[in-house]
């Protein structure tokens, strides 16, 4: 997302200076002179970028490793490392600030057994032409199953945009999702929150399975599902959208320390018609998978034919930090297999291959991992089902949780598509596929990056889709009874004309395409913005005909569009046509459509 006054990052030029003045930089790489020293705390069987803490090690000293984490990560926007941090059941008098690629854990089976008195926090801003608190870049980053008691009372700031969920957290207090300026987000999940929850600039938000005191703040498009304390339904004066019930959702998985000792993978059940915390009153189902029937991934001693040859044995995967180049496909053949991110490690697919393909099975699941594109074109970077898949398993579906694919910005890559859904069934819950606007590998002619999303199977529901800058339709739907709940999207900012960039004539692609011959679509909360800029694209003055399009069939329900556009050019529709243009500098709001026929 972008501030209101300019495009996101006035194309980062103007960070990247100052940051550097600083002596940091968001750059793709750090000043590896003063790396943070982590020996004390990686003796598990994690590797040397997973940290493990107790309450029985020195304070002290945690504090002073967790420092010099922060140190290295907090303007890291591009590097390579990554670090989990692990709390062990027990009591901590700490702030823990999370920053770039790194992940803030709790091990207990329930938030409230790791208890942290302070905060766990995302506090480092960035800033560009002199504005302070600019939130729009911090992304990659998390905090889960922890039980935060603020110090004081005092304020927590949990303030990110993009991929940058407070899952499964339990904050006894107030907190905020953004630090003043130019904010963009974000993601609260299945937490607890005792206080005020809410933002002070924050452009849009999801919350989904939470419980909160009350909520306060937000502008452009706020989404609650199956969320205890929502506030009312305020369209179109606050745009709020409200959902009373998650229809059907499985949470992510998870890792925990179980009392004999042991390390262990706990997947939630899958749950329909909820609202609040799958964990309230600890009473939540699922399955504690142990570490055995794991195989433990390292960078630097596995490929993809070691992760094929676990997967063909029937073992789940649990990826350490770090960069994986995958040269084959990782194809997962067995029905429940899990694949589990710690750290956000990132796969990086070789030779034009799909980083991760699923056959059509039940019950896989797919969480907390970053794919960026290789250097050579792949169809898809995950592929979920065969194109031919048709079996139905309600019951137990595929689901992916915190799933983020990245085009350029940190590596130059290519890919037709980011993620392609054939199977029916399947729950997503949080993706961002994000082609990138700043880094390297960011212009028009760089690759065939056309698609974030393509929805092929049936009964498909996603919850907190976020899809930018992609070079055709940002989600493509073709699928019948698909729901969304919760869109965010900027369409691409450089398109050098309308004569390049265009849909059979129609001024550019929409944002979110449901196919004609769909039938049977629902899609609540969209938010859709425009930020042309550059040259040639504001002296060919590009627009975009429509922010979304759908057939008109009766079964077609979306409810709720917000579109804003920047200071060039603009949208001339908000959907089909109908709807007023969004003009720049201008932010509109839509009932919704109701196809007809």
């Amino acid at each position: 997302m972008r501030s209101i006054s300019s495009s996101k990052h006035l194309l980062c030029a103007l960070t990247f200076i100052l940051l550097l003045s600083n002596a940091t930089g968001c750059s793709d790489s750090t000043n590896n002179d003063h790396k943070p020293d982590t020996s004390p705390y990686t003796s598990s069987i994690f590797g040397k970028n997973v940290l493990v803490f107790d309450d029985s090690m020195d304070l002290d000293s945690i504090r002073m490793t967790l420092q010099a984490i922060h140190e290295q990560q907090k303007y890291n926007e591009f590097g390579s490392e990554r670090y989990a941090l692990l709390f062990k059941p027990g009591t901590y008098e700490l702030d823990v600030t999370v920053d770039y690629y790194v992940q803030a854990l709790g091990l207990g089976r329930y938030p409230q057994d790791v208890t942290i008195n302070g905060a766990v926090q995302s506090v480092t801003t960035t800033s560009s032409n002199g504005i302070a608190n600019k939130v729009t870049t911090m992304f990659w980053r998390g905090a889960e199953n922890l039980k935060v008691v603020p110090r004081d009372g005092k304020m927590i700031y949990w303030a990110v945009s993009q991929a940058a969920p407070y899952r499964r957290m339990h904050v006894v207090g107030d907190i905020n999702f953004d630090k003043g300026s130019w904010a963009s987000g974000g993601v609260l999940a299945n937490s607890l929150v005792e206080g005020r929850a809410g933002l002070t600039s924050g452009q849009q938000w999801m919350t989904r399975n939470s419980s909160i005191g009350s909520w306060e703040g937000g502008n452009w498009n706020r989404v609650f599902i199956g969320v205890e304390g929502a506030p009312n339904d305020s369209w179109p004066d606050k745009p709020t959208t409200i959902i009373d019930k998650t229809p059907v959702v499985r949470e992510k998985p998870f890792l925990t320390y179980t009392k004999s000792g042991d390390y262990a993978v706990f997947v939630p059940a899958l749950r329909w018609e909820t609202s609040g915390p799958s964990w309230m009153n600890r009473e939540e189902e699922g399955e504690l998978i142990p570490m055995t029937s794991f195989h433990i991934a390292y960078p630097d001693q596995d490929n993809a034919a070691s992760i094929n040859q676990a997967l063909a044995d029937g073992k789940h995967i649990l990826f350490t930090p770090g960069i994986y180049e995958i040269d084959e496909t990782l194809t997962i053949t067995k029905a429940n297999t899990v694949m589990l991110g710690l750290g956000l490690p990132t796969l990086i697919p070789q030779n034009g291959a799909i980083a991760i393909a699923t056959y059509d099975i039940p019950g896989v699941k797919l969480a907390g991992f970053m794919v960026d594109a290789g250097p050579e074109l792949s169809p898809t970077l995950i592929q979920i089902g065969s194109a031919i898949s048709d079996a139905d398993y309600p019951e137990n579906p595929i689901s992916l949780h915190d799933i983020y694919c990245r085009v350029g910005g940190a590596v130059v890559g290519q890919a037709e598509t980011n993620i392609t859904i054939n199977s029916n069934y399947v729950i997503g819950d949080h993706f961002w596929l994000w082609r990138a606007d700043h880094g390297v590998g960011t212009e028009w002619m760089d690759g065939q990056d056309n698609h974030g999303l393509v929805v092929n199977g049936d009964h498909v529901t996603i919850y907190g889709l976020f899809n930018e800058h992609f070079q055709a339709y940002q989600t493509l739907w073709n699928g019948e009874y698909g729901r969304t709940y919760f869109y965010q999207s900027e369409i691409p900012y450089h398109p050098p004309s309308n004569e390049v960039w265009n849909d059979n004539g129609k001024p550019g692609y929409a944002s979110y395409k449901v196919a004609d011959n769909v039938q049977n679509h629902e899609a609540y909360g969209l938010g859709i913005y425009s930020f042309f800029s550059g040259e040639p694209t504001i002296s060919n003055k590009v627009r975009l005909e429509n922010a979304m399009e759908a057939p008109d069939h009766s079964g077609i329900v979306i409810t709720h569009i917000s579109t804003f556009a920047g200071l060039k050019g603009g949208m001339n529709h908000i959907i089909n046509g109908l709807g007023p243009s969004t003009e720049a500098g201008e932010l509109k709001h839509y009932d919704g459509f109701k196809g007809s026929e």
